[in-house]
């Protein structure tokens, strides 16, 4: 009885059996790195970037639109108000309010204004400070 591993010491691939060894090499190789390693096209790098940037500046003016509003001196009275309009109409309520506007920027951040008027209607009222800062402006 011959030893079972001398047909494979024996055995010599041909160059058909080379070529499609590597092509599926390659193809397992790739299915495995864009599938579960991680791996991106550049094109998804760069949507993926870009999108991040845009989510970074929406929150950074949401951010200025809340802090603009809460500071605002009838901030209290403003408040009531964007609670008792309807939640698809918020975000125009913040724009035509103008705290959502940033002058510096030639066109405003979508999703802005939106972000902003879902923060504030989160909150259960003004922030000690600002209601403590009004009243000392007032007295």
């Amino acid at each position: 009885m011959a030893n079972p591993t001398e047909g494979w010491r024996a055995y010599t691939p041909s160059k058909t059996v080379w070529f499609w060894s590597c092509i599926g090499s390659v193809l397992v190789t790739m299915i495995l790195g864009f599938s579960i390693f991680g791996w991106t096209t550049a094109g998804t790098a760069q949507a993926r970037a870009d999108n991040a940037v845009e989510k970074a500046r929406e929150n950074l003016v949401a951010s200025i639109c809340v802090q603009r509003f809460v500071t605002a001196p009838n901030a209290g009275d403003e408040l009531v108000e964007l609670k008792q309009v309807d939640s698809w109409k918020r975000d125009d309520f913040i724009e035509e309010g103008g705290w959502a506007t940033i002058k510096s920027l030639d066109t405003q951040v979508s999703g802005a204004a939106e972000t902003c008027a879902d923060r504030l209607a989160g909150m259960e009222g003004l922030p000690a400070r600002v209601v403590n800062s009004q009243a000392e402006s007032q007295g």
